[in-house]
């Protein structure tokens, strides 16, 4: 953690600005989405050159032109969500375990971002957040869901995908976009405030034609095999 205690130091004399404005603009819908996450993008590229990290997107063109589509990267840690937030062309939301849904500033952009947190162990609430999903992936919302279900803890290491996690792109027939991370525990997971560098490498993506028919435990090997190859030809310490 110490990398946060360095950017909230750097930040000290604008990160109540910041949070205030966070905070009041997720309140209300007095701000378009397109404006609240120019906001909170324009937030975290300070923050992230304040701790020192440098995040390096490839593949950004395989992003699909139009809206509507869910991303599936693999999730090494608390960083994660940063890189993304820094390199995104254009809004997305992000799916959250329920256990950090209140924790302080996660909530704050939860609520700007209009994200959605789900119960893992909720049947009924898994399934809630699923048709959500669907429903506004239809309208045109992009989407962040971690495949794994939790932080692999391991370094440039892989969890096996959970199934689940691909229902709502099934039921809303949209592209399917790996994307792999590389390095990003390097930044809150570790007790170093050296320079790192996070690599987001966006692939391919899946069209509804190219899985229709498939479970989704077939659709999350496939996605987890593509984003493993990227790994192990990019990752310094691939396990």
């Amino acid at each position: 953690m110490k990398r946060i205690c360095l950017m909230v130091l750097r930040l000290f004399y604008i990160a109540p600005v910041w949070f205030f404005k966070i905070w009041s603009w997720g309140r209300n819908d007095r701000h378009t989405e397109a404006e609240k996450f120019a906001l909170l993008k324009r937030v975290t590229i300070r923050a992230n050159r304040a701790g020192r990290v440098v995040i390096e997107p490839h593949g950004l063109e395989n992003l699909p032109k139009e809206p509507g589509y869910i991303m599936f990267p693999n999730h090494q840690g608390l960083f994660d969500v940063l890189g993304f937030l820094e390199a995104a062309p254009m809004p997305f939301t992000v799916v959250m375990k329920k256990e950090v849904e209140n924790i302080f500033l996660l909530k704050q952009v939860r609520l700007l971002l209009k994200a959605q947190s789900i119960d893992r162990e909720d049947l009924r609430d898994s399934l809630r957040v699923i048709n959500r999903m669907t429903e506004e992936v239809k309208q045109g919302r992009n989407y962040l869901i971690f495949a794994e279900g939790t932080r692999s803890k391991g370094g440039n290491h892989l969890l096996d995908f959970k199934g689940g996690s691909f229902k709502s792109a099934i039921n809303a027939k949209c592209p399917i976009v790996p994307v792999a991370v590389i390095d990003s525990y390097k930044a809150f997971d570790t007790h170093s405030i050296e320079k790192v560098t996070v690599q987001l490498h966006y692939l391919e993506p899946l069209r509804y034609e190219d899985y229709k028919g498939m479970r989704t435990i077939e659709i999350a090997k496939i996605v987890r095999g593509r984003i493993e190859a990227v790994m192990k030809e990019y990752a310094d310490d691939w396990q």
